[in-house]
């Protein structure tokens, strides 16, 4: 398998083309389960097969992370049909850029590691069709703009959406549809079953822009299954600390919201950063928070304006208010700022096990798969 990926590598973006084209070419009847917009879609499928490349010879994670991809392709409306379809093409699709190179063993290894795959997805989905619908309809209830492109949106599903705080929700909008977005609720749950998301407004974003500039109240939208391990382990006594960039800030609100909630008593130490002061969202609600709780500290720091005290890179700021070695460590935000934080709380004796983020890319495909106590220590975050 991984001497026929070694063939195609300096043609993936072609494969992957030719691939969509003779699936929908032959089976037209797959072509409603994708976005109209495939750009992002071309990315993942070789992101995927990479993963489980990687993981062949894993069984345990290969087997976790198949069961993933099944619960998260109901969604779109994958059945089992769909999937011979899929391996026929791929297969196809890998005979033709590997030219004179493809042998009779590297189709039987593809073709067997497809049929394990496909089928632990297979069983994963009907699982979860016994135990939870594929979707959940949601009315937005309240829409807010907070400026610099940000908008606190309110939406109530049909049905109580069952999640923990610190986990993210996928969410499709009428305006694009299947183009799934990931959003963190932040708000832990509640008794009148809503769910706030922080939205930022980004740049050649449809799914963002949509949200934040287009959406109102009235409009309903979809939500994905909940995702992602960033939850409070009720269980630990480790005092926390915790790092929000931009509007990864809404995970850790929902996280503390549920640590005031359960009353644990132990003490957490909040960053907040930005690139301005006016950007610093949510600190104002964060510091009233913290007059109300003794045990939350918070903390703001801006990386390209000079003010007195608030000066300065996350990373920076964690180095000076250190040592974090006894803390258990939660992290959201872009995508830099989570692996540098991550990087220099490691530095100063945080064992990786104690650091918990999620995915820094599509989660489905990129988020960690041992248990949060067995990860391995490494340079990079998980």
């Amino acid at each position: 398998m991984r001497a026929a990926l070694t063939l195609v590598e300096s043609q993936t973006a072609e494969l992957t083309v030719y691939f969509y084209t003779i699936l929908f070419t032959r089976y037209p009847q797959v072509r409603n389960l994708f976005p109209g917009n495939m750009d992002v879609q071309h990315g993942r499928l070789l992101r995927g097969l990479l993963r489980i490349i990687d993981l062949a010879d894993d069984p345990d994670n290969l087997v976790r992370f198949c069961t993933r991809l099944g619960h998260d392709h109901r969604k779109f409306g994958a059945i089992e049909a769909h999937y011979p379809a899929v391996g026929e093409c791929l297969l196809a699709a890998l005979a033709r850029y590997s030219g004179n190179a493809w042998t009779p063993e590297m189709a039987a290894a593809w073709t067997r590691a497809f049929a394990v795959a496909s089928r632990v997805m297979i069983l994963a989905a009907a699982d979860d069709a016994r135990v939870r619908p594929a979707t959940w309809e949601a009315r937005v209830v309240r829409h807010v703009d907070r400026g610099h492109g940000i908008a606190e949106i309110t939406v109530e599903p049909d049905i109580p959406y069952p999640y923990a705080a610190g986990q993210y929700v996928t969410l499709e909008t009428p305006w694009h549809p299947l183009a799934w977005r990931h959003y963190s609720p932040a708000n832990a749950p509640r008794q009148d079953n809503r769910l706030t998301f922080h939205v930022r407004a980004v740049p050649h974003g449809s799914v963002s822009n949509v949200l934040v500039h287009q959406a109102s109240v009235g409009d309903f939208v979809r939500l994905g299954p909940p995702q992602g391990d960033m939850t409070l382990d009720v269980a630990a006594d480790r005092d926390l600390v915790c790092v929000a960039g931009g509007t990864g800030l809404a995970p850790i609100q929902a996280l503390l919201e549920e640590t005031s909630r359960r009353d644990m008593h132990r003490h957490v130490d909040l960053f907040i950063g930005a690139r301005t002061a006016d950007e610093l969202y949510g600190l104002d609600a964060m510091l009233r928070m913290a007059q109300r709780h003794h045990w939350l500290s918070v903390r703001a720091a801006v990386s390209h304006q000079r003010i007195p005290g608030l000066e300065g890179q996350l990373p920076q700021v964690l180095r000076e208010f250190g040592p974090w070695d006894q803390h258990t460590a939660l992290v959201s935000g872009p995508p830099a700022m989570v692996t540098a934080a991550a990087r220099t709380l490691r530095e100063h004796g945080m064992p990786s096990a104690h650091i918990h983020h999620d995915a820094l890319d599509v989660p489905v495909l990129t988020a960690p798969l041992l248990p949060p106590g067995q990860r391995q220590e490494d340079d990079a975050p998980q």
